[in-house]
């Protein structure tokens, strides 16, 4: 209960004590809402209550020319938001699939509330999302976050989940094993602390190459550590970040029954706590190529495709050989 009321107070405290004052007038400010962003397809809104709070879920629903009566669902990074799943989206709904594209909550388009995030959560609303849009069996795709998502979707829900592909997903390793846990305090300090080019060299870390999407996501930030209401974003991105520290799922992985596809981009040396790390315990972490190999190992029906010349995303930077591994397994397996 205390630490309960304590929590709660460092998040009042946080948003009535934080401000920045931007001197650079010449970038426009943009809302955590994300109002100005067009997205590559329209985007709808969900309803949801969450922790007491009435909440907006975004997503895209995008429905082929020629059907052929099967779903897939994409879920984004934590860095990211559905956007960036564009290319992707073409090359499913050319073959015939309905595409669903989900902000999370605290992501996005989406509300940006300070909750207890927890992936059991996110997956909730993603199941209420296609409950709502009458869908009651998909392929489910995760990248980074969004593929320790899939997995706990997949566990929580394997009804619904008929296979599963997860690209570069976080949850390969558990940090906690060696880096000592960063307080929420710490975490939030360090999101109020960011700027334009912390971000740029963060994303840096996640791409082999530096292709476009990665200098439009630095421009985003950019306006939106402009805006008024960024603290609320930072929070968010705090919380999720504890929920990624807290939640690992990798011993799951030989519970997975259904087909499952692992994309690994090979240039992938990525650890998502970097910062809170001490150089000697950075040594054992980030090797994405062994780190893909031994939980293929673990999937009862699992396969897996080591995408070379392409880091942390490899759906942007090598999307033909992403789409093409993706279509495959799908058509094989779904």
């Amino acid at each position: 209960m205390f630490r309960n009321l304590a929590r709660a107070l460092f998040v009042a405290a946080a948003f009535v004590c934080a401000a920045a004052a931007w001197a650079d007038q010449d970038i426009t400010p943009l809302g955590i809402g994300y109002e100005d962003v067009d997205y590559p397809y329209p985007v709808h809104f969900f309803d949801l209550k969450i922790e007491g709070q009435f909440l907006r879920m975004a997503y895209m629903d995008v429905a082929p020319r020629v059907a052929n009566g099967k779903s897939v669902v994409l879920l984004h990074g934590k860095n990211f938001s559905g956007e960036y799943w564009a290319a992707t989206i073409r090359a499913l709904a050319a073959q015939g699939y309905r595409v669903i594209v989900p902000d999370e909550i605290g992501f996005g388009k989406s509300a940006k509330p300070a909750i207890r995030y927890r992936f059991d959560l996110l997956a909730a609303n993603t199941k209420a999302l296609l409950d709502h849009l009458g869908v009651s069996r998909a392929a489910i795709v995760g990248h980074s976050m969004g593929g320790m998502l899939a997995v706990y979707f997949a566990r929580d829900y394997p009804q619904t989940t008929a296979a599963l592909a997860l690209e570069n997903p976080l949850g390969l390793e558990d940090y906690r094993s060696v880096i000592t846990p960063p307080p929420l305090e710490t975490l939030f300090a360090a999101e109020m602390a960011q700027t334009a080019e912390s971000y740029r060299t963060f994303l840096h870390a996640l791409f082999l190459g530096w292709p476009a999407e990665a200098e439009h996501n630095v421009d985003l930030f950019a306006r939106v550590l402009r805006s008024g209401e960024y603290p609320r974003l930072a929070m968010a991105s705090a919380l999720t970040s504890e929920m990624i520290f807290d939640e690992p799922i990798r011993p799951e992985y030989k519970l997975l029954k259904m087909p499952v596809l692992l994309v690994i981009g090979q240039a992938d040396r990525s650890v998502f706590f970097r910062r809170y790390a001490k150089p000697e315990e950075l040594a054992s972490l980030g090797h994405w190529p062994e780190l893909g190999r031994a939980a293929a190992k673990d999937l009862p029906d699992g396969r897996l495709v080591e995408i070379q010349g392409a880091g942390h995303v490899a759906h942007v930077e090598k999307p033909a050989e992403f789409d093409a591994a993706l279509l495959k397994f799908l058509k094989d397996r779904f």
